[in-house]
């Protein structure tokens, strides 16, 4: 009986790996005002509610009703990067070791990816990619240009933007197709962004919910925020084999963003060919809440893409 009702006040969201130290201190310290409070009439009470007090924040993560989201809205990043949380809870945008949430909206308008990319404002076919200066430079400029050059993207017929080219569509989907049903693995996720496993280790694809995390024994290397992602870019990189020339000579820093940004312009689902919906949603890590332009899959709401809003904090 007494099991039940611990079970019943456990919150597992809110402790464990995913406990707010700053939440759980601030109710501690309420805990502390309440019990002197209560102490000064009665020292047992005072005692006993602090005892309660301590059992509740640690099943539940927090004493008072609405101190996580209190917390996400208000506490400010620095008092959060002090408790050693990363504010900017990292997305699932693709390959890349660094897909956060930036934490200006300078850098979210400066920054449409996470690596370096191939310059190709010159016209020339890929063969060889050169390296710019810094982050800030691997602009949506240099990519669109990229996928210009290359006859992926061309100018839509009924809308001021870009679209995939009819026939760079056909063969992505095709390219697909062979992979819904297939078993996708570390090293197959691997082989797409040209990583070579080391003799000591070898590459790990995990789940989380429907976030597909690829990681070594060493180090997280990238997640896609479900599985429909991760096939679409094992699919474009296999195109990009005819499409672009040279391109098994790119390595995965600059294929990174390139098969992260095609995913946008996706306009069927890749495990169901059903509708592509674009929509604002949340993305949440313990202590913080970013808001996030999310493109999806609209029958099965498998999640494609998604970028941080520039106002998000």
């Amino acid at each position: 009986m007494q099991i039940a009702v611990l079970d019943t006040l456990r919150q597992p969201e809110y402790t464990g790996e995913n406990r707010c130290e700053p939440c759980t201190l601030l109710n501690l310290v309420i805990a502390a005002i309440l019990g002197s409070v209560i102490a000064r009439k009665s020292k047992l009470g005072g005692a006993v509610a602090v005892g309660v007090s301590i059992g509740l924040i640690y099943l539940r993560g927090y004493l008072v009703p609405g101190t996580p989201t209190i917390t996400k809205r208000y506490l400010p990043p620095a008092v959060l990067r002090w408790f050693g949380k990363d504010p900017d809870p990292k997305l699932a945008s693709g390959f890349g070791r660094d897909n956060t949430a930036t934490q200006s909206s300078s850098e979210n308008q400066s920054q449409s990816t996470t690596h370096n990319t191939p310059s190709v404002t010159d016209g020339s076919t890929g063969d060889a990619a050169s390296t710019p200066e810094s982050k800030s430079d691997s602009s949506e400029e240099e990519l669109e240009a990229f996928f210009l050059n290359h006859d992926i993207l061309e100018p839509c017929t009924d809308t001021d933007d870009l679209c995939l080219t009819d026939d760079f569509e056909a063969d992505w989907v095709a390219a697909t197709e062979p992979l819904v049903n297939l078993d996708i693995t570390g090293e197959l996720v691997a082989d797409t962004f040209g990583m070579e496993a080391d003799v000591h280790e070898g590459f790990e694809l995990i789940k989380q919910d429907e976030v597909q995390i690829l990681q070594s024994e060493s180090e997280w290397i990238g997640q896609w925020p479900s599985r429909a992602a991760l096939i679409a870019d094992i699919a474009a990189s296999r195109v990009l084999q005819s499409w672009v020339s040279g391109w098994n000579s790119f390595d995965s820093e600059e294929r990174g963003p390139i098969l992260n940004s095609l995913r946008m312009f996706l306009e069927t689902c890749p495990t169901t060919g059903g509708d592509i919906q674009l929509s604002e949603e949340v993305v949440e890590s313990c202590c913080s809440s970013h808001r996030v332009i999310a493109v999806s899959c609209e029958e099965s709401g498998e999640r494609l893409f998604e970028h941080p809003l520039p106002d998000s904090e």
